[in-house]
């Protein structure tokens, strides 16, 4: 289960500042701890969580009922269990971190960030479906990390028929995985040698109405 870092508060501002109306319906794909839908249910939208992981939905659970605020929990990987279903708001902190291709799947705690050799994993894939799951004038909002392409994530949902752009960015230290990890990186050249810090980027995308 992931808990909530850097990324999810980059991702929590970018919700702060979205104009969503009170009741509108709002997924937050990939759950972890709850904390993006605990954020979004604050503001009295209707939220539905989904997450692969029964720890991160018992978590969430939990965490729901001690915030005192309704969160809509299901069990499932990604879209699959609001396949028919839309939404007016999308939420999304997905696995990204590039890990060295061993042709397993991550497991355990790892499913949480670790996202294949190139970071796109899971990115793809919620390029690729999100767009089915918006509602017209809906929003995806999108945490992901420089080292997996965020240009690729934003011609992807451009070529879907969405407006999206990258519309905040922080840079933050390494933290355990990534040190771990850096010389890899360095190797497949996706980090400049003297670089020892990381750029979290917002893509926020729009189905036009």
């Amino acid at each position: 289960m992931y808990a909530p870092q850097e990324d999810t508060e980059l991702l929590t501002d970018a919700l702060a500042d979205e104009p969503v109306p009170a009741g509108a319906e709002v997924l937050d794909v990939g759950t972890g701890s709850g904390a993006l839908a605990l954020a979004a249910a604050r503001r009295g939208l209707r939220v539905t969580a989904v997450d692969v992981s029964r720890r991160a939905v018992w978590a969430t659970r939990l965490n729901s009922r001690r915030a005192r605020v309704p969160v809509r929990v299901c069990r499932g990987n990604l879209f699959t269990p609001v396949a028919d279903r839309t939404f007016d708001l999308i939420l999304a902190n997905p696995p990204y971190v590039p890990a060295p291709a061993d042709g397993e799947l991550p497991r355990g705690p790892a499913r949480a960030w670790d996202a294949g050799g190139d970071g796109r994993l899971i990115l793809d894939r919620l390029c690729v479906q999100a767009p089915e799951r918006l509602r017209p004038g809906g929003v995806l909002l999108l945490v992901q990390s420089a080292l997996s392409g965020p240009e690729v994530t934003v011609g992807l949902l451009r070529t879907a028929g969405l407006k999206a752009a990258v519309t905040r960015r922080r840079r933050i230290a390494f933290g355990p995985v990534l040190r771990s990890r850096a010389d890899w990186l360095r190797e497949r050249g996706l980090l400049p040698a003297s670089e020892n810090t990381e750029e979290l980027l917002v893509i926020r995308a729009e189905l036009p109405v």
